[in-house]
């Protein structure tokens, strides 16, 4: 399965839109899920990574969790640790590449589950080191065991996002599979009406 090219984006608009309305909806979830009460760190962004990742199959899918971020970061702000959220939504999203090419059935979900876990991870590992490492000693002390600590007290922000993102993250999976039915059931209906 080749990469698509802007042309072949052009022709099935309807990818890149579900990309940009999977974007939308991450900024305004970033902005109002607070107001909704719902666990720390529940984001929507691993999953739209995912999504735009398989349904671009382009090398422009990897800026869309950069997109989301600095959105949502004019609206609301960010914290200290700036330079290593982003980073890490970076990464994510360079990570996402690797996923562009996954096709249909259980390999799609297991590269959806693959993703899920993996970027958490990343985001927890690194964001986690941030608040230690920009802490000066405030937080937590400047050793092994102050940044054990800082791990230790990120560990009920990793269990929801996590949990969240094993959920959304095959589903976004779901969504690449019904548009690539959809695909396949207009490009019959097309051959099947020229006959």
């Amino acid at each position: 399965m080749k990469d698509l090219t802007l042309r072949d984006l052009g022709a099935r608009w309807w990818r890149p839109a579900l990309v940009v309305l999977a974007v939308v909806g991450a900024v305004a979830f970033r902005r109002y899920k607070d107001d909704l009460g719902l666990w720390p760190n529940v984001e929507l962004l691993t999953a739209t990574a995912f999504l735009a990742a398989v349904l671009l199959r382009h090398r422009l899918a990897a800026l869309v969790p950069l997109a989301v971020v600095a959105a949502s970061d004019v609206i609301i702000g960010n914290t200290g640790i700036l330079v290593f959220t982003w980073t890490a939504w970076a990464v994510i999203g360079l990570g996402s590449l690797l996923t562009r090419r996954s096709r249909g059935g259980w390999r799609r979900y297991v590269a959806a589950l693959g993703f899920g876990i993996g970027g958490t991870a990343v985001f927890y590992l690194w964001t986690n080191f941030g608040v230690w490492a920009m802490g000066d000693g405030v937080w937590y002390a400047r050793t092994w065991d102050g940044l054990m600590a800082s791990y230790a007290a990120g560990l009920p922000f990793l269990r929801p996002q996590l949990l969240v993102n094993l959920a959304l993250v095959p589903i976004a999976a779901g969504v690449v599979g019904l548009v690539e039915r959809a695909e396949r059931a207009r490009a019959a209906a097309g051959s099947f009406a020229a006959a």
